[in-house]
């Protein structure tokens, strides 16, 4: 029986409350890193990490080395990256050994969710597996999505229907389903998932961890269905779910996208995605980016370590650039970040707010980000996100309201 120890959900900050849009500047991979790291705050070890999505990046190799970088795990660790929905996400915590970090990610609406097992927490046990065929909505080899668009069909012979073949007790909650087509399903009233598709079942562990709920939870997707029985035990909950703003004015020129050099994309991997400095044995001194020296022998040095950087800081100096850049959205944020406690300053994009709302003085922390797609490889960074209370946008919401 898997005991969940703590569990991570993470929001973006544009769209509405009840549906979330992904920035230009976010994908499964960077929202998986933040749900993960929500559920990591707590502590505890982690051996192995399940990865399930419908919206992964379409990389040939594996997405495991930006995600293990991204959340400060061992490059070692094994990462099962799961293609599915709702059902998929609950089978992989029905049966999960301890220290098993589970993520969930979805795109549309975008959020993500992460739990974290142990040997001792809040009891999960599996209920119910249903695996039946009513394909409503297909992707051909090119990504080209068809819905069959039959409602009707969907809910009777899909949720209904797989409901009755699992002799579930009623459900406390659903997953994978639009809250007004499960309300009178459950028992009570089930909470608001802001997602459908992997991250939901995860979300509504959050919220019946959160309201001490005990009883079955389902996921569906089509026809297919996953059930467990949540039960007693303690979760430590941690949301990363800022309030839903509209999306910035702005627009993407077209254009060649810039190319990119795999050998330096390799080069810098690891110090640029687990955000590290270089420092050569015997000096102080930290190089970010880290580089080569040439001593006074003219003799070439490039044994330095990698030293993990602070991931908070206050800006130093900003500036808009208005200017369109082919394959970027523009206007855009850029800032030199003062990072706390070294004597470090990195120049980095401004995510989660609007340009030209960030200030000199202003507080953030640095998060990861898909920095840019260049010849299809998603290439990922950090990006500075502003303390809610700091950014001038933030205190024009203030005054506004004030008014």
């Amino acid at each position: 029986m898997p005991h969940i120890a703590s569990i991570g959900t993470y929001l973006p900050c544009w769209g509405t409350p009840r549906h979330r849009v992904a920035g230009d500047d976010e994908d499964a991979i960077t929202m998986a890193v933040e749900a993960g790291r929500a559920a990591l705050d707590a502590g505890g070890a982690v051996e192995r990490v399940v990865l399930v999505s419908r919206d992964l990046p379409p990389v040939v190799s594996s997405n495991a080395a930006v995600l293990l970088a991204g959340l400060g795990l061992d490059p070692e660790l094994e990462v099962d990256e799961r293609l599915g929905g709702a059902p998929a996400t609950l089978d992989a915590v029905s049966s999960a050994r301890p220290r098993s970090l589970i993520i969930g990610v979805d795109l549309d609406p975008a959020g993500a969710a992460a739990i974290l097992t142990a040997d001792h927490g809040r009891k999960v046990r599996t209920a119910a597996r249903v695996a039946r065929s009513l394909p409503v909505r297909t992707r051909n080899a090119v990504g080209v999505v068809h819905d069959y668009g039959d409602p009707r069909l969907l809910h009777e012979r899909g949720l209904l229907a797989s409901l009755s073949a699992a002799w579930l007790d009623t459900p406390v909650a659903v997953a994978g389903v639009e809250y007004d087509k499960v309300t009178e399903l459950c028992a009570g009233t089930p909470p608001h998932m802001p997602t459908y598709g992997a991250s939901a079942g995860l979300f509504a562990l959050a919220s019946l961890t959160e309201s001490d709920t005990i009883g079955p939870l389902v996921a569906v997707e089509q026809a297919s269905l996953s059930g467990i029985t949540v039960a007693g035990g303690e979760a430590q909950v941690n949301r990363r779910e800022p309030a839903a703003r509209p999306l910035p004015d702005g627009g993407v020129t077209p254009g060649a996208d810039l190319p990119i050099s795999l050998a330096a994309y390799e080069r810098a991997f690891e110090a640029k995605v687990r955000w590290e400095a270089g420092r050569y044995a015997g000096s102080d001194q930290l190089d970010f980016p880290p580089r080569y020296r040439v001593g006074e022998d003219c003799s070439l040095s490039t044994d330095y370590e990698l030293v993990p950087l602070p991931k908070t800081g206050t800006v130093y100096t900003e500036a808009t650039v208005r200017i369109p850049v082919p394959g970027l959205r523009s206007p855009y944020s850029l800032v030199i970040v003062e990072l706390d406690g070294v004597a470090v300053r990195a120049l980095v994009k401004v995510t989660g707010a609007a340009p030209g709302s960030v200030d000199i003085g202003d507080r953030g922390r640095l998060a990861l980000r898909r920095i840019a797609v260049r010849s299809g490889v998603p290439d990922y960074g950090y990006a500075f996100e502003p303390d809610a209370a700091s950014s001038r946008e933030s205190l024009c919401d203030r005054s506004a309201g004030a008014a």
